[in-house]
């Protein structure tokens, strides 16, 4: 096994990675946003306030996007599989 298919199996693993998680990550950061605004405005400082519309939103995410993140997941583990062989000899 070659320093390079390291390499490319290791930064294949990063981006999926990263794509996989880009949804729900993006969407707790947006509601996070809001809510802080909310919280500015209002000048009410309460710890739950914020958690609970991300909870929410990270579940509805996940419902949304489920289906394709676990399909992503399995097409990089497939591939992965399937380069055993090539990476032995």
């Amino acid at each position: 096994m070659s320093p390079e298919q390291v390499l490319t199996i290791g930064s294949e693993a990063m981006q999926t990675t990263l794509m996989v998680a880009a949804p729900i990550l993006g969407t707790a950061l947006a509601i996070g946003l809001v809510v802080s605004i909310f919280q500015a405005a209002t000048q009410i400082n309460e710890q739950t306030l914020s958690f609970i519309p991300k909870l929410v939103g990270v579940m509805a995410m996940l419902l949304l996007a489920g289906h394709w993140m676990l399909m992503t997941l399995v097409d990089y583990m497939h591939r992965v599989f399937t380069m055993i062989p090539q990476l032995v000899n």
